[in-house]
């Protein structure tokens, strides 16, 4: 399924203090300096739209939720959705995730990694542009403090066995630990706007998180 139009803005709601470039940016880079206090901090790769940061910075005032999205049309997106609903505990950053979790996150310094529906890059040749690989696998057991959880959902069986076996072989993350779907409470309330499309469709989700 191909993503939909962008709802129209409201172009005097300003996304400055939502919105980075990640080119702009130095490491290391953590809750103090993004949010200017420190906390606990989640990260969650391609936000998309940004269900995920607006509903769980909702739900955890507490804590600081970091969005990072190739895409800019849709991290702006996502950054004017939070303003617009005044979320000073979450932020987005536009740019590589590989590069965001790689080269700027310091060890330890995440509670949580969330990855929600990635790109499942079909094609045989084209699997190595799959954000699920040997090398970030590695590099997210790196940054999750003890006790940290990785979040991997997919629609797709395929990926998910297969990244199954790679968290497995390439990092001492326990799991699959199996996360159940819960009831939605009104039509906004899932976990990413795909996963809406998929259970609304009847579509099945395979959910597992794994725990450092």
């Amino acid at each position: 399924m191909g993503r939909r139009a962008l709802p129209k803005v409201d172009r005097s709601i300003s996304i400055e203090s939502y919105y980075y470039e990640l080119d702009d940016l130095a490491p290391p880079l953590g809750a103090a300096t993004l949010f200017g206090q420190n906390g606990q901090l989640e990260l969650e790769i391609g936000s998309g739209k940004g269900l995920f940061l607006l509903n769980a910075s909702a739900a955890d005032p507490q804590r600081h939720f970091l969005g990072v999205e190739i895409a800019k049309k849709y991290a702006r997106f996502a950054a004017y959705r939070l303003a617009k609903q005044d979320r000073a505990n979450a932020k987005i950053i536009r740019g590589d995730a590989l590069r965001l979790v790689g080269e700027y996150l310091p060890d330890e310094s995440v509670q949580a990694v969330h990855v929600y529906f990635p790109d499942p890059w079909w094609k045989e040749r084209h699997r190595r542009r799959r954000v699920m690989q040997p090398e970030f696998i590695r590099q997210v057991q790196r940054v999750l403090c003890p006790q940290g959880v990785f979040h991997f959902w997919t629609d797709v069986e395929e990926y998910f066995q297969t990244t199954c076996q790679m968290i497995a072989e390439f990092s001492d993350l326990s799991g699959p630990h199996t996360v159940a779907a819960r009831p939605a409470e009104h039509d906004m309330d899932y976990t990413t706007h795909f996963e809406r499309r998929m259970r609304l469709n009847d579509h099945p989700v395979f959910r597992s998180q794994f725990i450092r």
